[in-house]
């Protein structure tokens, strides 16, 4: 029987193409969030150099996605599978169970995005005051079942064939209806315009690369059904930076539209008919809700194998529906940005040991591969450490070139030191 951490070889697992997973990351890549954070680059920076950020920073995390994407198709591992064989079966167990804790709190969070932005939809077209319980249940079970069916056909049929189109006609409505807000004159000094200096470049940089590597923990568990690596490596890539850089660069938009007072939801509902695109933007929110879900379940399943996929599934839907209901979420975010901070070394410190030696997942597993244990927990004193004394240079990216490259020189010695046994 297949398991998380054995490859997914057999002919009906394998079955997407490059535009699928284009398809899929490109609607992962959507989102309210990506909106919001990008309306951060603003005013801080100047538009030209934000955008130049935007773009930059994109193409660079999608492109470590897509490289993780590829380990995982090549591999045929999943993301849980990726970390036993880098860190071995017993330590892996850590870091598996802190990206359950992640998945699980970024799953809740989206939740209340959709329930939030249900509320203002209901409050604005129909002036009812819903609650936020029956919301938070409606969005909440709609996940679970979408849970209880088969990932490959929610990607394939559903993902790439209805919800792509209608996720990218609301963006072109929404890109169409901001920018005639704005005159050839007021984009010409939207363009000109300086930033207050709060952000230099390299901070912007690490902000826009946030997005793209707080996937890395999960690509690997969809990548593995692809076809080939390179179609797993050119769709992630593709699909995810063209969605990355059109969402932030929508939200410098927006909020240069319509000032920083007001939150992405009720900015958007100023758009003519905003009601509707942030209805579908809401929906494809739900792909990103059942991507982390589906995710914590492999991860789950990996540790724990007495429960099959979709009970793990079902299990975390609960919970987060539960979660959902308590918890103050924007307290809880900076937890999880931290918590999310323990990642960037990790998948760094991946990169590196199977990068450019693939071959190296073919080894006997141990309980502990004791050199990239040590640069994982190196990576996170790093990353802490620039954020606190060094914020001016950003922590993500040199965190992920120091584990990368150090991962990559253990490697190196590992197997120069077996072929001398």
């Amino acid at each position: 029987m297949q398991t998380p951490t054995s490859p997914a070889s057999s002919a009906p697992e394998r079955v997407f193409g490059w535009h699928d997973h284009a398809a899929l990351w490109f609607s992962l890549g959507v989102g309210l969030l990506v909106m919001q954070v990008g309306a951060y680059l603003v005013p801080a920076l100047g538009t030209r150099d934000a955008l130049i950020a935007v773009v930059a920073g994109s193409i660079l995390g999608a492109g470590l996605l897509a490289w993780v994407a590829r380990l995982g198709c090549d591999s045929g591992l999943s993301s849980a599978g990726l970390i036993h064989a880098v860190y071995g079966q017993r330590f892996a167990r850590l870091p598996v169970l802190l990206n359950i804790v992640q998945l699980l709190g970024w799953a809740t969070f989206e939740l209340v995005v959709m329930r939030d932005g249900t509320v203002a939809i209901a409050r604005q077209a129909l002036g009812l005051d819903i609650g936020l319980v029956l919301p938070t249940l409606f969005w909440g079970l709609v996940v679970l079942a979408l849970l209880r069916g088969s990932m490959i056909t929610l990607v394939r049929r559903i993902v790439s064939r209805i919800g792509l189109p209608l996720v990218i006609l609301s963006l072109i409505w929404l890109t169409v209806q901001f920018a005639l807000k704005l005159d050839a004159d007021g984009l010409q000094a939207l363009w000109q315009r300086a930033g207050d200096g709060s952000m230099n470049a390299f901070q912007a940089l690490d902000l826009v690369i946030a997005m793209p590597v707080s996937w890395l923990p999960l690509v690997a568990d969809y990548a593995r059904h692809g076809r080939s690596g390179r179609g797993a490596l050119g769709g992630t890539w593709l699909g995810y930076a063209i969605a990355n850089i059109w969402c932030y660069a929508l939200g410098v938009l927006v909020i240069t539209v319509t000032g920083p007072e007001l939150d992405m939801v009720a900015a958007l509902l100023l758009a003519q008919g905003g009601l509707v695109a942030l209805g579908l933007i809401l929906i494809d929110e739900l792909d990103n809700t059942y991507g982390d879900l589906y995710s914590g379940s492999v991860s789950a399943h990996s540790l724990w194998q007495g429960a099959n996929l979709k009970t793990w599934g079902t299990i975390l839907a609960a919970v987060s529906i539960g979660l959902a209901m308590v918890l103050p979420m924007h307290t809880l975010e900076p937890f999880l940005l931290t918590l999310s901070s323990v990642f960037v070394p990790l998948f760094g410190t991946i990169l590196g040991r199977l990068g450019m030696q693939p071959a190296r997942l073919s080894e006997a597993p141990r309980a502990l591969h004791a050199a990239p244990a040590l640069i994982w927990v190196l990576g996170i004193a790093v990353y802490h450490a620039l954020a606190h004394w060094a914020p001016q240079y950003g922590s993500a990216l040199p965190t992920l070139l120091l584990t990368c490259a150090l991962g990559a020189l253990s490697a190196r010695a590992g197997t120069r030191a077996a072929q001398a046994v």
